[in-house]
């Protein structure tokens, strides 16, 4: 169930009820692909960072250890350790990034594993199948991630296929529920490249199935910011006010606080995780690259306005000493910072929120990201 709390222009406010806890919207999903967050984090740190919600891939589970190995062991939350709500990634990102690894058919989509190279078959009904076996929360339906650029035609094409593997997903969870299996929540994906009209159409059409929430895919693939943000404009007001909506492989601190103010309200993105690996830590003045020389005798934390266990133990000194000794340290300490830096920014968006006071703060952090005028 989703309840919204409030609103200011477009921008939501809202609880979203599961069965595996409450998620309190905006927020951000730290990603889990293959059950871990890479840099060297569990469970209980991603209760640190603030998560609510871990986001993994049923491609990268199927693949290894197995949906079955994983049921077998009482279910994804269990098997990871986590107590919060779960989404799975259906797969059909791995459509558009495996693109010379698969060939797309109307039942589905063939794969050569980039494990070992067997051929695997993942169609509407297998997704479905797995992310249930899998336990998760939230099943994302399968789809078709299209290149860009694309040409028209494709586009049409590939959306209306997504379209019909959409009722696929549907038909196979109702048929999962009715035999008393358990069923996890489906969201719908909105595709159509960079076609407003493509996108608005497809939009009114997956609307109408009157699923638990949905999602817009197929950006962050290439086009500029201007564009998705363009996109976001004309497609988020036809897709339904009062379900979760959810921006998908997005990005950075910006992108978060534009996509907010046009109607988004659950995000995911790998940058804070890949960026603290190679040493790049978000601040409330921007990112700072912690190889730099000037941060060799830096005693100051990564950001002295965080209030993460990282900030509030360590300097860039000796951040940037671990990652030049190539301490495995350096990874996590880094990833920790960054992925509470995007949570904590969700707490405060939701609490900007509540205040009626979301289209100052959005510009406050802005200008700061932008002038670092708020920090040594």
């Amino acid at each position: 169930m989703y309840t919204l709390l409030t609103t200011q222009n477009r921008a939501k406010r809202a609880v979203f009820s599961t069965p595996h806890g409450t998620v309190q919207t905006p927020v951000f999903m730290n990603v889990a692909t293959a059950a871990a967050i890479k840099g060297a984090l569990n469970a209980d740190d991603l209760v640190t960072a603030g998560c609510q919600l871990a986001l993994c891939n049923t491609y990268h589970l199927h693949l290894r250890p197995g949906e079955e190995v994983i049921r077998g062991l009482g279910g994804l939350r269990k098997f990871m350790g986590w107590a919060g709500p779960v989404l799975t990634d259906s797969g059909g990102f791995q459509v558009y990034s495996l693109s010379g690894l698969r060939k797309i058919k109307e039942e589905g989509v063939t794969f050569a594993s980039h494990i070992d190279g067997r051929r695997i078959f993942m169609g509407p009904e297998e997704s479905m199948d797995i992310q249930a076996a899998l336990g998760t929360t939230v099943a994302m339906a399968f789809d078709e991630c299209p290149p860009y650029p694309a040409a028209r035609s494709y586009i049409e094409a590939s959306v209306a296929r997504t379209t019909r593997w959409l009722a696929r997903c549907k038909a196979r969870l109702e048929a999962t529920q009715s035999q008393g299996r358990y069923t996890p929540l489906l969201f719908g994906i909105n595709q159509g490249g960079t076609y407003a009209d493509v996108r608005v159409a497809h939009a009114r059409e997956i609307a109408a199935f009157d699923l638990p929430g949905y999602a817009i895919g197929g950006l962050a693939v290439g086009e500029s910011h201007a564009e998705m943000y363009r996109i976001l404009d004309e497609v988020v007001p036809h897709l339904p006010r009062d379900k979760p909506t959810y921006l998908m492989g997005v990005g950075t601190p910006e992108n978060l606080l534009e996509a907010i103010a046009r109607g988004v309200d659950f995000f995911d993105c790998v940058l804070p995780a890949r960026n603290g690996r190679h040493g790049h830590v978000y601040t409330s003045r921007g990112k700072l690259n912690m190889f730099n020389a000037a941060h060799t005798r830096s005693d100051i934390p990564i950001d002295p306005a965080c209030g993460c266990n990282v900030c509030r133990s360590h300097s860039r000194a000796y951040l940037r000493h671990l990652f030049k000794a190539k301490e495995m340290l350096a990874m996590r300490l880094a990833v920790m910072h960054n992925l509470y830096f995007y949570n904590r920014l969700m707490q405060d968006v939701r609490d900007a929120l509540d205040a009626g006071q979301f289209d100052a703060f959005k510009a406050e952090r802005l200008a700061c990201y932008q002038t670092g005028t708020n920090a040594p």
